[in-house]
């Protein structure tokens, strides 16, 4: 079975990691002819590829989705840190880092644990989907600055938002990714003018002349960074948890736990890079042009990277994790995340979620590239 895999299929498997062990040891880079493209998936690839200056993120002829261009949504697009290259990406990747890192561990749990015990208050139980996809874009919003009902607002116009993102997003998601990108604008522009306290006004004490479109576009990316990554995190943590032999007993031990679950099933399986120049890897040339699936799952069970990488571990330490990248597009929210995820999942346990009651065999949403549970 595992032979029938792809790269892209391999996310959504009940299994995948076979499969993506087999390409660490047999094709740790090369090209993929039934694709139409490269795959790295061995550490060492993976590093390479995210570090070279040659590789983009978006095509070079296509730096924002045609359909999206001219837009709301086109303009926020192309001022994200996490979509563009170069001095000005540089820049205000510095910034937004910066703000991110003025988010407090314990009160990212703390806003996220109330968000979650309003939830199944108001629920009577675990809405799990909702909690997996709106709870983490809530908590973002909160943290930028926004009160309660701006911030549940927002946080179901960015799961519209973020559906111009893939490339096969049609035209009526792109439309509705600039009606979603409008309003955005809308509810987080006066926060940031503002320059209280929180996330937006953290972005601009952070930048230095920095326009202010590019730090509304990178606000609203605080969210749509938040949304498939987090909900998978929960998501996998949750299955994790109803695997698992021993269940963490502290919020430390929770973290180190939700940690250890983004590295060893990670919610997004692979990003593509496109090549601007000729790269050369292991004696292989990717021309201009060409796209390359980096495939950050199967680099972080890479034995070269981590010892007994297929062992679930909370325990480790120094853990080499492929799956918020690395270098330039390194994720700064990485911490926001997982602190999130550990705020979201210690709630439900505290009030009485089971997570042996989920289903299995476990499905996951039809997706190339993040790996999130239908629970």
């Amino acid at each position: 079975m595992p032979n029938a895999l792809t790269p892209i299929t391999a996310v959504t498997a009940a299994d995948p990691y076979p499969y993506y062990a087999g390409l660490v040891s047999g094709r740790p880079f090369g090209r993929d002819e039934e694709l139409g493209l490269w795959t790295a998936a061995s550490a060492d690839a993976v590093t390479a590829v995210l570090r070279a200056p040659q590789l983009r993120v978006r095509p070079p002829a296509e730096p924002v989705p045609a359909g999206i261009v001219g837009t709301p949504a086109g303009d926020v697009f192309g001022s994200l840190v996490r979509m563009t290259d170069g001095p000005v990406q540089t820049r205000l990747k510095r910034v937004v880092t910066a703000a991110l890192g003025t988010a407090a561990p314990d009160r990212v749990r703390e806003v996220a644990a109330a968000r979650t015990a309003h939830a199944v208050r108001s629920w009577g139980s675990a809405p799990l989907a909702d909690l997996m996809f709106a709870v983490p874009a809530q908590v973002t919003a909160i943290l930028s600055g926004l009160d309660d009902e701006p911030a549940t607002e927002a946080s179901a116009l960015i799961g519209d938002f973020v559906g111009c993102i893939p490339a096969n997003a049609t035209p009526e998601q792109q439309a509705a990714a600039a009606v979603a990108a409008a309003r955005l604008r809308d509810l987080l522009g006066p926060t940031l003018d503002a320059r209280g306290d929180g996330l937006l006004g953290e972005l601009v004490r952070a930048a230095t002349g920095e326009d202010r479109e590019a730090l509304l576009a990178n606000g609203i990316g605080l969210l749509s960074q938040t949304y498939d990554a987090t909900a998978g995190l929960i998501g996998n943590t949750l299955i994790a948890l109803a695997r698992s032999q021993g269940k963490p007993g502290t919020p430390e031990e929770l973290v180190a736990f939700v940690h250890e679950v983004s590295r060893h099933d990670a919610p997004i399986q692979n990003t593509r890079r496109f090549a601007a120049e000729p790269f050369t890897f292991a004696g292989q040339s990717v021309e201009p042009g060409e796209a390359i699936l980096v495939i950050l799952a199967a680099a972080n069970r890479d034995p070269a990277a981590n010892r007994d990488p297929h062992e679930f571990q909370p325990e480790r330490t120094g853990a080499a994790n492929f799956t918020f990248g690395t270098a330039a597009h390194g994720c700064p929210g990485q911490t926001v995340a997982v602190h999130i995820t550990a705020g979201v999942v210690g709630t439900l346990l505290h009030h009485g979620f089971d997570p042996a009651t989920l289903p299995a065999p476990v499905a996951y949403r039809t997706l190339a590239n993040a790996r999130i549970p239908v629970l």
